[in-house]
């Protein structure tokens, strides 16, 4: 019996084995790491574009096991047709995560006795394995499930299946080579109460051979419905631990947000100890689950929104108009630029592709998230990004009064950033203290521990 891993779609679905900157500052550091979906052993990644009615969803592909075990299963709102339905470039995913995600950027303090310039930019589902032979039964009346389409898409064969009662079409998919998860057929039936369908596709093994691809590439479908959703209960059969799911919202609109649970920033625009450098990784981790214990755990965090035509810094280039479509996007307008050129990085002219992206991040359980999430578009332009900053002191020789009133300025600073990184990460102060002190010069060494035997701290 092999362990598979979930595969996010439009349901989160049933993976089954077939068969400091306090004040708004422009920005002019330069970006240093970023916390990419690589962070988290068990992050799911779907990508929605949509506008008005119509919905186009690429669900990314972390399955593991032998290419011949992989199917899945997925509430979708209405009869798909083999149009509407494409695989995607799994390097399209890897992109938004790129751009999106959130970043550690550097500042270096300037000498304090050098002359201003004459301007200046402020820092200032489990199973048995069946062979692909299987013929699935058009009907069954008996069972109340129909067979509404059936095609071939790439390296997938796909079935779109209607019931009328979860205990039927358990019993269909059981007989037809799948054996559902305990507790499958309670959660199967809310989706067939609202008239939903049910996307199932597998790996067509002769098609997936001839493909040359070494992984299975993310499928994605395209539809019309009011229901601006994504079901999320299915995909919580299998799971014994807390899961990352990570939705990438495209839009001509504003940033998107969850109705049903709240939507917060993540805490985001401080600055750190510069030894955070070496461990950007591990921080955002101790951060993230930080605010998601304080906050509830019943949330979603906003880590990015922003239009696409720009960034500010730059994680990744922004996404090229071809790139933007591969994603989903159909309405970028006729007079996009076709070649972006890559200065456009260094957040000169802003090109306006009628695209904003909203990156939630939901950490999710069972019992956290009993209701399948439920969004909405908004008008609101207002751009954000999970951002922490390190700001270099500086270590050269100072002698005029600016500078030596710069100097003695440098412990309150310090003592400031690691206060910041204690409550972020839930850490012990006093290991920071420790560790920020090797990476500060002798000078300022000795001033930060006067500051605090001053204050009663050391």
């Amino acid at each position: 019996m092999k362990i598979f891993r979930l595969f996010i779609a439009l349901a989160l679905t049933i993976v089954v084995v077939f068969g400091f900157a306090p004040t708004a500052w422009a920005f002019c550091g330069f970006y240093v790491a970023k916390a990419d979906t690589k962070l988290y052993n068990k992050a799911s990644q779907v990508v929605i574009a949509r506008n008005g009615d119509r919905t186009v969803l690429t669900m990314a592909n972390d399955y593991q096991g032998q290419v011949k075990d992989f199917a899945i299963v997925v509430p979708v709102p209405t009869v798909l047709q083999k149009e509407q339905v494409r695989v995607a470039q799994p390097t399209i995913i890897e992109r938004l995560d790129a751009f999106s995600a959130p970043r550690l950027v550097e500042y270096f303090d300037p000498d304090p006795c050098a002359p201003l310039p004459l301007f200046s930019r402020n820092l200032i589902l489990k199973s048995q394995a069946v062979g692909n032979s299987v013929e699935f039964q058009t009907t069954d009346r008996s069972l109340g499930v129909t067979v509404e389409a059936r095609f071939n898409v790439g390296e997938y064969d796909i079935v779109i299946l209607s019931a009328q009662e979860s205990g039927g079409l358990e019993t269909w998919l059981t007989r037809n080579g799948y054996k559902i998860p305990q507790g499958a057929k309670q959660l199967l039936q809310p989706y067939i109460r609202s008239g939903m369908k049910f996307f199932v596709a597998k790996v067509n093994l002769e098609k997936f051979e001839e493909s040359g691809y070494q992984f299975l590439r993310p499928l994605q479908i395209s539809y019309q419905s009011p229901k601006f959703m994504l079901p999320i209960r299915l995909g919580m059969i299998n799971a014994t631990t807390e899961q990352d799911l990570i939705v990438y919202i495209l839009s001509p609109q504003g940033q998107a947000q969850i109705t049903n649970y709240r939507t917060v920033k993540i805490p985001s625009n401080v600055n750190l100890p510069i030894f955070i450098k070496n461990e950007f990784g591990e921080f955002y981790k101790s951060l993230f689950q930080t605010a998601y214990t304080k906050e509830g755990y019943r949330v979603g965090f906003l880590e990015y929104a922003w239009d696409m035509g720009s960034c500010d810094p730059c994680a990744a280039d922004p996404l090229t108009p071809e790139e933007l479509k591969e994603a989903g996007v159909f309405w970028l307008n006729d007079n996009s630029p076709t070649n972006v050129p890559s200065f456009r990085k260094l957040v000169l002219p802003s090109f306006n592709t009628n695209v904003f992206i909203s990156r939630l991040h939901i950490r999710y359980t069972r019992n956290t998230f009993p209701e399948d999430l439920m969004f909405q578009q908004t008008g609101n332009r207002e751009l954000f990004q999970g951002r922490y900053v390190l700001q270099h002191p500086f270590t050269g020789e100072v002698k005029c009064e600016a500078g030596r009133k710069y100097k003695r300025s440098l412990p309150k600073r310090f003592e400031q950033e690691a206060q910041t990184l204690a409550k972020l990460t839930n850490g012990n102060i006093e290991d920071i203290r420790k560790k920020m002190k090797l990476s500060v010069g002798n000078l300022t060494y000795s001033l930060w521990e006067s500051f605090l035997s001053n204050f009663g701290l050391n």
